[in-house]
């Protein structure tokens, strides 16, 4: 098959996953498109297994001298845009010119998306403006399969043996969970799930994640002076006191930030949350000591209040597992030299499943899809670099 033939196929498939869901995976529609993989996998002769879970674990046999090597991504997609329905358009021989985002009045806009300036003469595949696309990450997913039956072509002895991973959940942070380490049997691997094919990352945020909570004390406003304590004023003094420019929308690259993502509350009580992010550990930590600072500032000022802060730890970086693995990073530059692509290592601003797989004991760097703009209705992705991820992947699993 085709790759445009398969990610197509792929993204009109409703994986959306589900937050507020307790089942794993959190939505069953998920395995609509991994039951579709396990079939397409057994047809090319090789043997899948979907666990309990809903992970789809598939491992086909190379040269036994050579270690084995992984490649992974993850069927679901975000929650911010719906997915349902996809009706992807395919541009061929991309002009330069806004493209138009079918009926919805959306356009894509060079000058609002640099990307499309390198992209001339280019397939590009976009959404209809009415849902996201979904190439995060079944681009990566129809990578991956493209790049198996190639390999299948491959002599047995001049190829590593490969193991594959598709997990579900991944967008609510819940992909990693039950990964088996045996029962992949790679020594490492790469996830599939970036934008730029020229960029290797092997550097993620650490990430933590902070619950603030406030108790003030209501009183009727006719009768309120000297006496209410309003849990929503002390929430947004406690706010005020947090640094104003460490935030999302305010750093890049390497720098952190909180990252406040849901407020509500009453008088009686007020919660905010948030997400901590640092590629330093240090930094990180100092984060969590200016949230305590801010609760002691805000408490000198609303004696009367209360405010109580919850601190989690939900993924560290996974350059501290893949300094110690750097076979896992020289293997990637040789592909990246046989398929003639000009790499870069740019530190991923997020987490991805390769983190905790990477401390799990298999190392797990990320690497593009040639897609992008994800989680919303201006995603898309170009099929010649999608192409080229097939090519390097195959570079990366033969053995000259």
């Amino acid at each position: 098959m085709e790759l445009l033939e398969r990610f197509i196929n792929y993204v009109k498939i409703d994986t959306q996953s589900d937050e507020e869901s307790v089942t794993t995976p959190s939505t069953m529609k998920q395995y609509d498109l991994l039951n579709l993989l396990k079939k397409e996998l057994e047809e090319l002769g090789v043997k899948a297994e979907i666990d309990q879970y809903g992970r789809l674990y598939a491992k086909v046999n190379g040269n036994p001298k050579l270690d084995t090597i992984g490649f992974c991504s993850h069927v679901d997609t975000a929650l911010e845009c719906s997915g349902k329905n996809v009706n992807p358009q395919v541009i061929r021989n991309y002009d330069l010119k806004d493209i138009s985002l079918g009926k919805s009045g959306l356009y894509l806009s060079i000058k609002e998306f640099n990307k499309l300036k390198e992209l001339k003469g280019k397939t590009l595949i976009t959404t209809d403006g009415t849902t996201l696309l979904g190439a995060d990450d079944k681009a990566g997913v129809a990578i991956i399969m493209t790049a198996l039956e190639k390999y299948l072509t491959l002599d047995e002895n001049q190829r590593h043996p490969m193991a594959i991973l598709f997990t579900p959940d991944e967008e609510i942070g819940r992909g990693p969970e039950h990964f088996d380490p045996v029962k992949y049997g790679a020594k490492y691997a790469y996830t599939i799930d970036g934008a730029d094919p020229k960029y290797i990352s092997i550097e993620n945020f650490n990430a933590k994640s902070a619950l603030v909570e406030v108790k003030g004390k209501a009183i009727h406003p006719g009768d309120a002076k000297n006496k209410m304590v309003n849990a929503i004023t002390v929430l947004n003094e406690f706010i005020n006191n947090l640094p104003k420019d460490m935030v999302p929308e305010k750093t890049e690259l390497r720098e952190g930030f909180n990252h406040i993502t849901s407020i509500s509350g009453s008088v009686e009580e007020a919660k905010a949350t948030y997400i901590l992010r640092n590629h330093d550990m240090d930094i990180l930590n100092k984060q969590v000591e200016d949230f305590e600072t801010a609760k002691e500032k805000t408490m000198q000022k609303f004696p009367q209040s209360s405010i109580t802060l919850t601190f989690k730890d939900q993924y560290r970086n996974m350059k501290e597992v893949i300094d110690k693995c750097p076979e896992v990073t020289r293997k990637a530059e040789e592909a990246y030299k046989k398929v003639g692509i000009n790499f870069e290592y740019e530190p991923t601003r997020g987490g991805t499943d390769g983190a905790t797989f990477s401390f799990l004991g298999t190392p797990c760097p990320n690497l593009g899809t040639g897609s992008y703009n994800h989680h919303g209705k201006f995603e898309f992705a170009c099929l010649e670099e999608m192409e080229q991820m097939v090519d390097l992947i195959i570079a990366i699993i033969r053995e000259d």
